[in-house]
Parts: C-alpha cells; structure tokens; sequence
C-alpha cells in the first residue's frame, strides 16, 4: 500500500470517527444509537489496525565508486 494511500484512509477513518462521536451526542433512538456505536466501533478498529499495519521500504546500498587506475 503507498502510504499516500494510508494517510487517506487513516484521514477517512478519523473523520467517520469524528462524525459518529458527533451524532452520538445527539437525541437517537436506541436501534440508532446501537447502530452508530457499532459502525464507531468499527471504524476505531479499522484505523487501530492499518495505523499498526508496517510498510515495507526496500533500499539498495550504494556501490562503491571505483576509481580507474592511475
């Protein structure tokens, strides 16, 4: 995953947790406060999960410069 595309989705899932914590604080009924609870849940978990996700970085280590014979 290229990590633009990490922060997207970290951006994404922080936002959805924004928002449901909004509405949380608003007047439901309880099959919708359950539902937001379990959507927010998830949400926490799903970002939990790609921010302990590792991104794999592959470097080459320089070759050395030869210098021609003098």
């Amino acid at each position: 995953m290229i990590i633009e595309e990490k922060f997207a989705r970290q951006r994404t899932y922080r936002n959805n947790i924004n928002r449901y914590r909004g509405l949380l604080k608003t007047e439901l009924s309880a099959l919708e406060r359950q539902f937001i609870e379990r959507r927010l849940n998830e949400e926490e978990s799903a970002m939990k999960s790609l921010a302990t996700s590792t991104i794999t970085l592959t470097f080459e280590t320089p070759k050395p410069i030869t210098q021609p014979p003098a």
